[in-house]
Parts: structure tokens; sequence; C-alpha cells
């Protein structure tokens, strides 16, 4: 139920234009949108009802779609041993600075340091060498549900950046190379519908560099979504084939089957999605008002406001008015609608339109006087204010329906702001005036590494329009991906990098990122 209200509401509005100063916009949308309160240690937040039961319909969505991929849900112990953490070297030192350790209990010096995980392949695969004897225990593949922490010395930012967040991790294991790189693509295109078909979010799916990829993997692929307000892309998930880096460290190895006593290590994979998820969903679909939440993932879909009534009104034309709002509240939710009745009398409508709309509630309905007569609703769609009269006799049908299409109308607009801003270049004297007009640039490339560390660099010492923001890091342009869906235009021998001037092999996106 709502909050109870003080007897003198105070203004509750968001004072920061989302447009001149985005980082003190976003944080006052969290926190008087009531989906986030800050917490006493730097870096970690407290995950209200309003921002929780988004992850909630996240996790169920998701978790239906992996077990119907045959994937169990599991649950691994957050500490490890140095010992353990360090016997992958790559793969430790990509996470050596954000590791937190454990070194006492109470007075006590441990022994050992323990670290709490960053993520949890150390964690588990001990115990998949130990558990995977025969090529007839493969495929095996669990998930779990839990937090990370990284220990990042960047500025946080809620849900963005934090030392704390809230993710899945799945880790699989199979006998062959094929059937690896199959699952790698499948989570992938969940985690685009996570983003499209729940949080209206459009992204851009592509493998990461070699630069980018994963610490110890073997390759990354990426949903890469772009906030217009900053001009700055975002990784939304990464799933990750592992090869046989790590079943070469933890000894896991099966008879091959299409012969005699030969040993192979497993292909693996590893996979993750996070709580990051809401906040690139908060920055694409805010605005000035406060939140604007995607009816799918909404704490409540509909609030129903009773309007119209005076000191004047009769307690007879109070009661209809009040009793038809909890009736509109009872039908919508036997439809399955997530609806609120705001029934608060110590509010006028007009404080309860702005409450609402602060909480980015997808449709409001007005219930009045002349409703009551004429038998109808007033709908009022939060991401744009569009009003309608709906007949009672006519919501069971018309709800439904036009929460659907409000999803699709957000998606719709997310998706031409973000296919506006790729740009695509062939010259480098035009690769920094588009990053610097808030555009993710495609640019035909040549692959090397060190051609992206020079254009991090050229793209950095060239832009002197922006005062770096360490909430909103990475001044130079980083590859974001190399998009799966590749422009036309590569000329195997003519087309030339547009940096180095070298052999073009692909379009590589780069932006200034998250």
């Amino acid at each position: 139920m709502p909050p109870k209200a003080d007897s003198k509401p105070a203004l509750i509005s968001i004072t920061a234009p989302k447009e001149e100063d985005f980082p003190s916009w976003y944080q006052q949308v969290l926190t008087k949108g009531e989906m986030l309160e800050y917490y006493d240690v730097s870096g970690c937040y407290i995950m209200k009802p309003g921002s929780y039961s988004v992850w909630e319909k996240i996790q169920a969505w998701f978790d239906s779609e992996i077990k119907a991929l045959g994937v169990q849900n599991a649950y691994f112990p957050m500490f490890v041993s140095s010992r353990v953490l360090e016997k992958e070297k790559d793969h430790v030192e990509g996470f050596a600075p954000e590791v937190a350790w454990v070194t006492k209990a109470g007075t006590t010096d441990l022994e050992e340091p323990i670290a709490i995980r960053p993520t949890s392949e150390t964690v588990m695969y001990p115990y998949y060498a130990k558990w995977i004897r025969s090529h007839r225990d493969l495929p095996l593949k669990l998930n779990q549900w839990n937090s990370v922490v990284r220990w990042e010395f960047k500025h946080p930012q809620p849900f963005i950046r934090t030392r704390e967040f809230l993710w899945q991790e799945g880790h699989t294991a199979f006998l062959t190379r094929e059937e690896a790189e199959e699952e790698v693509l499948k989570i992938l295109d969940l985690y685009s519908k996570v983003y499209s078909d729940l949080l209206a979010v459009p992204v851009i799916k592509g493998r990461k560099t070699e630069k980018e990829k994963f610490a110890g993997g073997f390759f990354t692929t990426t949903t890469e979504g772009y906030i217009p307000a900053t001009g700055r892309g975002i990784q939304g998930a990464t799933s990750h084939c592992l090869g046989q880096n790590f079943s070469k460290m933890f000894g896991i190895v099966v008879e091959d089957p299409k012969s005699t006593g030969d040993k192979i290590n497993v292909w693996q994979n590893s996979w993750g999605l996070s709580t990051r998820a809401i906040g690139v969903m908060v920055m694409v679909h805010g605005d000035n008002k406060g939140l604007v939440l995607p009816p799918r993932v909404a704490q409540y879909q509909v609030v129903i406001v009773p309007c119209g009534l005076t000191v004047k009104t009769t307690e007879e034309d109070k009661a209809n008015i009040n009793n038809g709002v909890l009736d509109i509240e009872a039908e919508l939710k036997k439809l399955g609608v997530r609806a609120i009745a705001d029934t608060r009398d110590n509010y006028s409508p007009g404080w309860k339109f702005s409450d609402w709309e602060l909480r980015g509630v997808p449709l409001r309905l007005e219930y009045g006087p002349m409703d009551f007569k004429k038998k109808q609703v007033m709908t009022v769609r939060r991401m744009d204010g569009v009003k309608a009269s709906v007949p009672l006799s006519e919501l069971a049908e018309t709800i439904p329906k036009l929460l659907d299409t409000i999803h699709n109308d957000m998606f719709a607009r997310a998706k031409k702001e973000f296919d506006t801003h790729v740009v695509r270049v062939t010259k480098w004297e035009d690769f920094v005036p588009a990053l610097n007009s808030k555009n993710l640039v495609q640019i035909p490339w040549c692959g090397r590494m060190e051609c992206e560390d020079e254009i991090k660099d050229k793209s950095a010492r060239q832009d002197t329009d922006e005062v770096e923001d360490e909430r909103a890091p990475s001044m130079g342009a980083k590859s974001l991906c190399i998009p799966f869906e590749q422009p036309e235009g590569i000329v195997k021998g003519e087309t030339k990098c547009a940096s180095c001037g070298m052999d073009a092999i692909q379009w590589c996106m780069f932006g200034r990122s998250y």
C-alpha cells in the first residue's frame, strides 16, 4: 500500500533537469521515486520494493527460460581461498584490483586470506572437476542467483557501478566446442529479450574484442545499450565461451567417447545479467517528472485515483466514487494486472498524480462523478500523458492491450533514439566530432589491440568539449563490440581502418561508456 502521508505534503518533484545535470537527476529519480536508499558503506545501496520488484520480474522470466534449456539452480559459498582464486592466472589478474579480502576473524588474523567472490568460476570449478567423471555427466548446466562484490576504485553509481550487486551467473560444461558456442548465443538472445521484451530497451548484440573479453575466457558476446542523455554506451549483459582454459587449470577432463583412453578437457561457458539492467532502464526512460517504468516490470502497472470530490460532494457520491475505484482495482487484479487504488483522503488528486508520476506507474485511471454517471474511466499514459476514456464494461479487454501498447511505444521511442545515434564513419577526422555529438561510432577496423589503444588515447586527447565525470567514466572511446549485424562496405585488401590506415577486417562499434 502507499506510505502514510503527512498532513502537509512536501514538494516531491525532481529539481535537477535530466538534460543539464544528469548525475543529480539520476540520484533524485531513484531516491524520490522510491527505488533506492543510500547506505552508510560507500558503493552499497538498499533496493526498495520499487526496484526489487523489477528484479523479481526479470528473475522470474529468465529463470523460466533457462530451465527450459536444462539449466538447474544451485548455490555456492561467497568465499574463495587465495590459493584457489590464484590458480587461474589470467582470470585473477583481470579481477585483482576489485577483489575484497577478509583477513581477520574478530581480533585474530586468518592463516590464509579469504576473498569475497567477484564472480564464481574459481569457486565452482574445483567441484565441477569432482562431479564430471565421464562424458555421460555432460552437459552440466548450473546457475545461481546471488550477490558478488567488486571493490572498484572508481566513483560508484547506483545500479551502474556498485561494490555489491545482485545477478545471476550461469556456468555450464559441454563435451564439444559446438555445443558450447550454440549455448553462448542462445543465452545472449535471452539477454537481448530481457532488455527488449521486459524493459523496453533496445540493445545491439555483438562480440567483444580480445582486449575487452572476459579475463581468461575464449571469447565474449555482449548486449550493448545506449544512454541518450550522456551519449554513452553501456554493457547490458555478457555471455562468455570460456573454451578449455578453465578446464585445463582445474582438471575437468573426461574420456573421449570416440577413442579409447584419450582424455579431453571439457568446453565451458559462463554468463551473467545483473541489477545494472535496472539502472539502464531508468536512465533510458526516465524524464523530468521522475521514473517512467515499462509495464511488464513495474511494481504497479495501473493506479486508480478518485477525482472531482469537493467539500460540496455528498456522502453518497463520495461512497460511489471510492467504491467504484475499489471495484476497478479488484477487477483489474482478477485479470492479473498489478493495480492499486489510491484512496488516501489527505492528498489532493493533483498531488497524487505527481506522486505516481514520480514513481513511474505506466497507466493512471481517473474516476470522478462524471465518470460514474457515464460508466467510464479516464486513462492517462505516464510515458506521454495521452488521455482516453474507456467504458467500464470494456476494462477487461482494453487495459491489458493498452499496457502492451505502452510497452511497444516505449521501445519504439527508445530504439529510434538509439538508431539515430549510431553513426558510421570511415575517416578519422570524422570520428571525434561524431563522438562529441553523443554518438556511438562504427568504423572499419583492423582488429589490432594496439590500434584499439590508440583510438582511446586519440579520442580522449582531442576532446575539449567535455569535463571528465568520474560517475560516467571513460573519456576516450573504447571498443563496445563487433556487431553481429555487420554493415556492408568492407572489401578485403581495399577497405582501410579508419584509425590507423591498415587493412580493415570488420566494422567495430566504439563509444564513451560506463
